[in-house]
């Protein structure tokens, strides 16, 4: 918190978690966010934009689902589980100080990953999603049914 402004925001965009202020954010953080990681969580960095008062951070994050994490999964308890989310940080400063982030994820893939989204019949994939931001030359266009259809056609 101080290296916050004195209104900051924060929203975890798949989940609607976060906060807005100081004192939002404190309860956030003391009772939903910094105590409930789990111990194996890693951040893969894979790239970082910095702008003049933004830096937006893309990630890969992993862990087990060992914890009970309202802001990731609301009221899901641990599943024991392994979870690789891509994910994205978009931080806004002001002054030199942080003044909002934005944090997106796949919510769908974590869900699969989970079990708690049957992804047949659905366009989602699961933890493809994360292991393809790592590595580019990983198969595309595997949920595209039509995919096929186009090979050795005229470009």
């Amino acid at each position: 918190m101080s290296v916050m402004t004195d209104t900051p925001y924060v929203n975890h965009v798949p989940t609607l978690t976060g906060g807005d202020g100081s004192a939002e954010l404190r309860r956030f953080y003391k009772y939903h966010f910094l105590n409930v990681n789990p111990a194996d969580m890693e951040i893969i960095p894979v790239s970082r934009t910095i702008g003049e008062d933004q830096i937006v951070d893309e990630m890969v994050i992993t862990f087990t689902h060992s914890s009970e994490m309202d802001y990731f999964l609301p009221g899901v308890p641990p599943t024991g589980k392994r979870i690789e989310v891509a994910a994205v940080i978009i931080a806004r400063f002001e002054e030199g100080r942080l003044a909002r982030e934005h944090i997106y994820w796949d919510q769908a893939s974590v869900l699969v990953q989970v079990g708690l989204l049957d992804r047949v019949g659905l366009p989602v994939a699961g933890v493809e999603v994360a292991r393809k931001v790592l590595n580019p030359a990983l198969p595309a266009n595997t949920l595209m049914p039509e995919w096929k259809t186009s090979e050795g056609k005229p470009l």
